[in-house]
């Protein structure tokens, strides 16, 4: 099953994510794709960190999602990867854009079988007017088709908004 959380900046969406991971019964491997390139990021980082249980599994890698996924799903586990738009970031801008569309091929290839439970977190970034900069129109341009190609292949999208979980498609929705 595939559960994916989507939402702007400080929305909940971690927490959600988080909470339906701890409840899920299975054991949990969070798979964070942050790196701490400044001290406001290693403080983001240390503070989700803080909030996590301890017994939870931790694979940190910012580049080679779907490795990670091949090598750690299993039926008695849930996978929680927060965050794929950092993801997305490190590939597209820390390498290039042909590496990132070669991962993340690779990465939906991964999901389409996967054994257990998934769970992505994703910051919604298109909500609002085109960005005037070509890398960041680049960027938003990429994060939407990710997210409707993940949206698909997911059992359950949640949008999150000021803490609150709307769900926009649940698994008697999956076509």
């Amino acid at each position: 099953m595939i559960e994916f959380f989507l939402g702007g900046t400080r929305s909940g969406k971690s927490a959600l994510a988080e909470a339906f991971a701890d409840k899920s019964g299975l054991q949990v491997t969070y798979i964070a794709t942050a790196t701490a390139e400044d001290e406001q990021m290693h403080n983001r980082i240390t503070q989700h960190q803080l909030s996590r249980p301890s017994q939870w599994a931790l694979v940190e890698e910012p580049l080679y999602l779907a490795d990670v996924i091949n090598q750690n799903a299993a039926s008695n586990k849930c996978l929680l990867i927060d965050c794929l738009t950092l993801w997305l970031c490190n590939c597209l801008f820390g390498k290039n854009k042909a590496f990132y569309l070669e991962q993340k091929k690779l990465l939906l290839k991964a999901l389409e079988n996967v054994p257990g439970q998934v769970v992505f977190v994703s910051n919604e970034t298109n909500m609002g007017v085109i960005p005037a900069g070509e890398v960041s129109r680049e960027f938003c341009d990429q994060s939407g088709i990710m997210h409707q190609e993940l949206a698909a292949l997911s059992d359950r999208v949640t949008l999150a908004v000021a803490g609150l979980a709307h769900v926009l498609k649940s698994p008697a929705d999956k076509t």
